[in-house]
C-alpha cells in the first residue's frame, strides 16, 4: 500500500513538473497565460472523446504487438496476450525511466516468449524502420490532403516548412528501402564478415557491430512478400488509430481544437513524434513542448487549452500504458530498482559486444515464471 502512495505522489509531482516544463517552455507561453482558464479548459473537456481515446490507445499497443508477433514467425510460436502485456510494461518503462528504459521491452517479450534477446532487438531496430517510415508517409500524406486551417499566412509558412522536412523524409525513406532490400537480397553475408573483427575491438565500432548484427537478425523476420505486406497493413492500421486518437482529443477540447481535422492531426502528431525523441523520466519532454507549439504556432489556438490539450494528450497517448503496465509490472514482481538495474546492465552489456540475459537482474516472482524449460535465452 506504501508503494502505491509513493506512486500517486510520483504522479502528481510528475504533472506539477510538466506543467512548469510547458510554462517556461523557450517564451512559447506568454505573461498573459492564465491558469485559471487552464483550469477551465480541462474542465470543460468532453469525457466521452476522452475515454474513446483512451480506449483506442490500447488498441494501438495491441497492432503494435501484433506487428511484433508476426515478426517472431521464424523463431516459434509465442501467445498474444504475452507480447501484449510485455509491450504494455516495457512502454511504462520507457515512462518511468525515460529513454533509458527502451531496452526493458525487448527484454521483456525475450523472456516470456523465451526467444533469444538479439534476436528481439534486432526486431526492436527493424520496428524502428518501419515507424520511420511510417513518419515520412504521414509528412508525405499531410501535405496533399486539404486543411482549411493552412489556409492562412502562418498556415503558408509552415506549410513551406512541412514540404521541405517532407522531402527530405521521403528521401531518406528511400534510400532506407533501397539499402535494406539490397542487404536482404546480397548485402547480409559480407558486411558480417566485414565487421567480425569489429566485434572483438573497442568502442564505437564494437557497439556497431552489435548493433548491426542485431538489425540483421530482425531483417531475417521478413522472408517474403507476405511478411513485408502484414508489416506495413500493421504500421498503417497502428498510426491510423493513433491519429484518430490526436482527432479525438482535439475534438474534445471544443473551441479553436474542435477545428482542426484530420489532416492537422497528422501534423500535430508528426511534432509530437520529433519530440518524443527527448523523453525525460516521468514528465515526457519534448512531447508536450512540440504538441503545444503546433496548437499555438500553427492552428492560432489560444495558449491554455492549447496547454491542456498537450497536457492530456501526453497522459493518453503515452500515459495510458501505466494504466495496466503498471500494476502488470507489480504482479511480476518488478520495481523501478529492477527495471534501472536491467536497463543498466543492457547498455554496459552492449558496451562489451553482446546483450544481457533475459532473466538477468530479473526480480525473483519473474524467475521463477520464466525460468521454466529455458533458463537462458541468449544463445
Amino acid at each position: 500500500m506504501r508503494g502505491s502512495w509513493r506512486k500517486l505522489l510520483f504522479a502528481i509531482v510528475a504533472l506539477a513538473v510538466l506543467v512548469a516544463l510547458i510554462y517556461y517552455s523557450r517564451g512559447a507561453i506568454h505573461k498573459q497565460f492564465s491558469w485559471a482558464r487552464l483550469v477551465q479548459a480541462v474542465v470543460r473537456a468532453r469525457p466521452s472523446y476522452l475515454l474513446l481515446s483512451s480506449a483506442a490507445m490500447f488498441v494501438a499497443y495491441a497492432i503494435r504487438s501484433l506487428r511484433w508477433k508476426r515478426f517472431c514467425r521464424s523463431l516459434g510460436p509465442c501467445a498474444f496476450l504475452s507480447i501484449y502485456s510485455a509491450t504494455l510494461m516495457g512502454y511504462s518503462g520507457i515512462l518511468l525511466l525515460g529513454r533509458a528504459g527502451e531496452p526493458v521491452r525487448p527484454l521483456l517479450i525475450a523472456r516470456k516468449c523465451r526467444f533469444p534477446v538479439s534476436s528481439m532487438f534486432g526486431i526492436w531496430l527493424l520496428e524502428r524502420l518501419f515507424d520511420i517510415g511510417a513518419t515520412a508517409v504521414l509528412v508525405g500524406l499531410s501535405l496533399l490532403l486539404p486543411s482549411r486551417l493552412l489556409a492562412t499566412v502562418d498556415g503558408a509558412v509552415w506549410e513551406a516548412k512541412f514540404r521541405a522536412v517532407g522531402g527530405a523524409l521521403m528521401a531518406v525513406l528511400v534510400a532506407l528501402i533501397a539499402l535494406v532490400v539490397y542487404f536482404r537480397l546480397h548485402g547480409a553475408g559480407a558486411l558480417e564478415r566485414r565487421l567480425a573483427r569489429w566485434r572483438t575491438a573497442a568502442g564505437w565500432r564494437r557497439r556497431f557491430a552489435v548493433q548491426f548484427g542485431g538489425f540483421s537478425e530482425g531483417l531475417q523476420s521478413i522472408r517474403t512478400f507476405g511478411d513485408l505486406a502484414a508489416a506495413s497493413f500493421y504500421s498503417a492500421a497502428h498510426w491510423f488509430v493513433v491519429i484518430v486518437v490526436y482527432f479525438w482529443i482535439a475534438h474534445g477540447f471544443g473551441g479553436r481544437l474542435a477545428e482542426i481535422d484530420f489532416r492537422g492531426a497528422m501534423l500535430v502528431l508528426i511534432f509530437t513524434l520529433v519530440g518524443s525523441t527527448v523523453q525525460l523520466p516521468g514528465v515526457g519532454g519534448g512531447t508536450q513542448v512540440l504538441s503545444f507549439v503546433a496548437f499555438t504556432q500553427v492552428f492560432g489556438v489560444e495558449q491554455e487549452p492549447a496547454a491542456a490539450a498537450a497536457i492530456v494528450l501526453w497522459l493518453i497517448t503515452f500515459g495510458m500504458s501505466c494504466v495496466a503496465g503498471i500494476p502488470l509490472l507489480i504482479r511480476e514482481g518488478w520495481s523501478m530498482g529492477d527495471l534501472r538495474r536491467l536497463a543498466r546492465a543492457e547498455a554496459e552489456a552492449e558496451k562489451a559486444g553482446g546483450h544481457v540475459s533475459a532473466l538477468a537482474d530479473a526480480p525473483a516472482e519473474a524467475v521463477a515464471r520464466g525460468a521454466n524449460g529455458r533458463g537462458e535465452s541468449e544463445k
